[in-house]
């Protein structure tokens, strides 16, 4: 598709050919409201006769070559100018998907606030970012954007003006992004976002961070360069994965881990370090290769699809900034589309393997209670049965897209457990979708719990049916709740 520069702003002429403007041009040069061609008389001469029907055939000739031309002519303007609106809806209904696919709203949104209009604030190493309005506002928001004003903010970080943007806004993933998805965003936000008068709060962070010049070589260190490309060998199905995933969907912004300049250090396969889990704001994301361990190895690609789709799958259910990310984009993706993205993570080899998971390991009956000669065991199935249990069976495997199982669950047995310790401390939702199963809710334990239980039920779990990690220690509760304020 050629690029186009602008589009039109909404409430402005569209312009160019319509359906009723095609009709009036075909009905002035209709050859048909042409004058006749006079018929000769029986008193003519044979040879003004012959004359007369060489005239009229070549006359006939041009009307019918007008004619054709004419034809032709309403034709190619009926077929540019009439499905002219069916093709603006259908280019505004893909921005709008592929919108939800990269989850625009998810932090242009402030809580309660009107949809894009900004004022969220994202949590970074650096300090807090505020999310900037974007909707069509001219003054506030992006409705004075070009095309090419739209497109360099959202492949390579750098707004009007010259102003470079901080990388918690995902433009690394976005990058790869087709011509034809960024027109399609372009045409939505312009034509479809409702316009909201909303001013931006500025963002403050500590020198030297607030630099923003300084961003010119992060990103010309760090910055993909080029659109997706589709990868020879692989099927369409995959190649479909892998533009969701890295693309739209941005899926290392969270599951991959960042480097010292604060870059994600992979952004496809090609990197060992792609997918295999990374802390975002207090939150371990986990990790997506074929770790059998905490990675994605033992959980099918349906299963996978339906989690996108609803939160849940294969005994798991969201949790922590997933859930917002399933209620706010991957619960509307297609189905094709969300096997696309699993068919892509079941096909990454595992990297970075922690913790293991024996699903025919018998528990020993004597420690069903915990080990009376360790007391942080006993300490830690004591609280389990008392606090936990309920939910999570005596045998931890919960109960199916209700509560999730804690046996063989990849991130309880995953080497980070920043997001077992936040859950417990704080609580959390399971995300609630179309077509999922109601909302449920765990509550935290901030309250009743020191951090020595915490700890001894956290290690209790990790070391039960089947389940093999490392221990939680007391210092780890404290470090992690000091920095969570709890």
């Amino acid at each position: 598709m050629k690029r186009r520069e602008a589009l039109p702003q909404r409430g402005a002429g569209d312009g160019g050919a319509t359906p009723e403007s095609g009709t009036m041009a075909r009905a002035q040069v209709n050859p048909a409201n042409r004058a006749r061609p006079r018929q000769m008389t029986k008193k003519s001469t044979r040879k003004s006769t012959r004359r007369s029907t060489n005239k009229r055939r070549i006359e006939l000739l041009a009307v019918l070559h007008i004619a054709s031309a004419l034809t032709f002519g309403s034709l190619a303007a009926s077929a540019s100018s009439q499905p002219a609106h069916s093709l603006d809806a259908t280019l505004i209904a893909r921005g709008e998907y592929v919108a939800k696919a990269a989850d625009c709203a998810g932090c242009h949104t402030s809580v309660g606030g009107a949809a894009y209009a900004g004022g969220l604030g994202l949590a970074s190493p650096f300090g807090t970012i505020v999310s900037t309005n974007i909707t069509p506002e001219r003054r506030y928001g992006i409705g004075a954007y070009s095309y090419a004003d739209f497109e360099r903010a959202l492949r390579k970080g750098v707004a009007p003006g010259n102003k470079r943007l901080y990388p918690a806004m995902p433009y690394p993933s976005f990058s790869k992004l087709t011509d034809d998805d960024v027109q399609a965003l372009y045409a939505y936000f312009m034509r479809a976002v409702q316009p909201v008068a909303k001013t931006n709060q500025p963002t403050k962070v500590p020198f030297p961070f607030n630099q923003r010049w300084a961003l010119y070589f992060w990103q010309l260190a760090f910055l993909p360069t080029q659109p997706y490309q589709p990868k020879p060998g692989r099927d369409a199905q995959w190649n479909r994965g892998a533009y969701l995933a890295q693309g739209a969907g941005h899926c290392g912004t969270c599951h991959t881990p960042r480097g010292l300049g604060y870059q994600e250090k992979g952004y496809d396969e090609s990197s060992s370090d792609w997918l295999t889990g990374g802390v975002n704001d207090h939150w371990f994301a986990p990790n997506l290769t074929g770790d059998p361990g905490a990675g994605l190895g033992r959980i099918g690609a349906q299963e996978l699809a339906a989690f996108l789709r609803t939160g849940h799958g294969a005994g798991l259910a969201a949790f922590g900034s997933m859930v917002e990310q399933v209620e706010d984009s991957t619960q509307y993706l297609t189905d094709d589309d969300a096997l696309a993205i699993a068919h892509y993570l079941k096909s990454l080899p595992a990297q970075k393997p922690a913790g293991r998971y024996d699903p025919h390991a018998r528990p020993d009956p004597s420690t069903r209670n915990g080990n009376r000669l360790d007391p942080p065991q006993t300490l830690g199935a004591r609280v389990y049965t008392s606090f936990c249990a309920r939910c999570h069976g005596s045998e931890g495997m919960g109960v199916t897209e209700v509560f999730p199982r804690l046996a063989g669950n990849p991130a309880v047995i995953g080497e980070d457990t920043t997001s077992l310790i936040r859950l417990l401390v704080e609580g959390g939702n399971s995300p609630s979708t179309l077509h999922g199963p109601p909302r449920q809710s765990m509550p935290g334990f901030a309250h009743d719990l020191t951090n020595a239980q915490m700890a001894a039920v956290l290690t209790w779990i990790r070391t039960s049916w089947g389940n093999d990690a490392q221990p939680v220690t007391a210092n780890d509760v404290r470090t992690l709740r000091e920095k969570l304020h709890k």
